[in-house]
This record gives C-alpha cells, sequence and structure tokens, in this order.
C-alpha cells in the first residue's frame, strides 16, 4: 500500500536563507525546533541549492544543522533522498535525465559558449571558467558587470530556448533551461503527490527565482536580507517578505503562513 504523502513541503535555499554567514549564530535554532515539530506534524523539508551533495551535507554539519532534510535538491537540480545502502541516492530518474540533459547541452551550444567567452574576454572585466565536470561559468567583477552578460545571454536564449543558467550574484553557471530550482521542486511534487497548495519555497538570490513561482509553490517567502529583485519579486506575487535575516526570517514566514491565530 502506497504511504501518503507529506502533509506540507518545506523547501528552503540553503546559503542566506537557512544559513547567515555573518549572523550569531548563523542558524537560530528555534529553526531547528520548529521544523522538527513540523516534521512531527507529517511535514517534510527540502535544501534546495547551487552547493553539490557533499559540500551541502558539510555546510549543514558545519552550521550545526543536526536535523538532516527528508530531501535535498543539489546544484540546483539534482534531487536526492536517504538510501538503504548509501546515505544518499538519486530519487527517480530525474538526475539521469538532468546529466544526459546537461551534457547534450555543453555538445550542442559549443559555438554559443565560444562566443560568450569571446565577448566575457574583450568586453568586459568579468572572468570565464571552464571548470571539473563540464560546469562552465563566469565571475563578474559586480552584479551590474553580470547584468549586461545576462542582457546577452538573453539575446541567444531568444533564439535557443534551452539556454539557460543559474545565477548567484556576480556568479553565473550555463545549464539546461529546463532544469532548475524551480523544476526540480515541481519534480520533486510530483514524485511525492503533493500539490502546489501544499508547498512553501524560501530563497534569497537570482537562482532561487525559479522555485518562487506561484505556478510550483502556493507559499512563497524570502529572508530580509534578500536581494531586493527577490524581495520585489515576492511582493509582486504576494508572498512574505521577512524583517529578518536568513533562519530568523524563516520563522517568521513558517509562522505567518502556517501559524496564524483564528480570526475573531
Amino acid at each position: 500500500m502506497a504511504s501518503s504523502p507529506p502533509s506540507l513541503l518545506l523547501c528552503f535555499d540553503f546559503d542566506g536563507t537557512l544559513v547567515n554567514h555573518e549572523g550569531d549564530p548563523p542558524f537560530h535554532p528555534a529553526l531547528g525546533d520548529l521544523l522538527r515539530d513540523f516534521r512531527r506534524r507529517g511535514a517534510a523539508w527540502v535544501v534546495n541549492t547551487g552547493r553539490g551533495l557533499q559540500q551541502t551535507l558539510e555546510g549543514l554539519a558545519s552550521h550545526n544543522i543536526f536535523l538532516l532534510p527528508d530531501y535535498i535538491i543539489a546544484q540546483e537540480c539534482e534531487i536526492y533522498r536517504p538510501g538503504f545502502f548509501k546515505p544518499w541516492k538519486d530519487f527517480g530518474s530525474w538526475n539521469r535525465r538532468a546529466r544526459s540533459a546537461h551534457h547534450h547541452f555543453m555538445e550542442r551550444h559549443r559555438p554559443f559558449l565560444a562566443a560568450m567567452q569571446q565577448h566575457v574576454t574583450e568586453n568586459t572585466t568579468a572572468e570565464f571558467l571552464m571548470g571539473d565536470f563540464g560546469q562552465v561559468g563566469i565571475v563578474a567583477r559586480d552584479e551590474s558587470e553580470l547584468d549586461g552578460i545576462c542582457e546577452v545571454i538573453g539575446a541567444h536564449h531568444a533564439l535557443h530556448s534551452d539556454i539557460g543558467y543559474h545565477r548567484n550574484g556576480r556568479y553565473l553557471r550555463f545549464a539546461h533551461a529546463n532544469y532548475s530550482k524551480g523544476t526540480a521542486l515541481r519534480e520533486l511534487a510530483r514524485l511525492l503527490r503533493i500539490p502546489r497548495e501544499r508547498i512553501f519555497a524560501a530563497g534569497d538570490n537570482f537562482n532561487d527565482l525559479a522555485m518562487l513561482d506561484h505556478r510550483i509553490a502556493a507559499h512563497i517567502a524570502c529572508p530580509g536580507n534578500a536581494l531586493e529583485p527577490v524581495k520585489s519579486r515576492v511582493r509582486e506575487i504576494r508572498g512574505f517578505v521577512s524583517e529578518k535575516p536568513a533562519s530568523e526570517g524563516m520563522i517568521e514566514a513558517l509562522e505567518h503562513f502556517f501559524m496564524k491565530p483564528p480570526s475573531a
């Protein structure tokens, strides 16, 4: 007999949303207590991050977050769940499809990537990076410089809809447009049979915008330290913008959506 789906799916970005690296403490233990309470009531929680899987686990441990998430979405699009024979394993066929799509993306768009490398080298002070495992990205001087580079990428996207990227501040990594924090969260919800009405999503940076979407999650929030474009998007869709940063702001957001006092 199939198990019942979670009562809620609580999805958080990691850096800047769960953890405030300038905060003391970086992760407020009261959020851990609140997540335990939600879990006792049938909710599941997921970390949705640009970090790799191992880097995510190391980050959780280094910030004394001992309550492991029920699911991890790593590198913006790879879905993992705890396994029997190893700590974490692929959930469904999504990761295999995502890796295959990225491989074909890199092969198909070699001319585009070469053109972007030439543009970045000749017209900006940014650095074009060729990383391990087929990762290609850009590190700009500042967010304003990367804004201009993103406009150039956008012109290519208009001609080839699969051209996409993950952006965090002044950092950018090229990716297939169909695989993002948003599409991964939507796939996780499909696998768990959770409707959007029972999904909460929160993030603070550009790469979180893909999941801060009312078509994916009914309850959307950002912490007080979120970038202004992220706050603007959340306000536009009538989400919740916390006053406090990171984990303290997430306490505010969860209380706002799920712990309102009954009306008189």
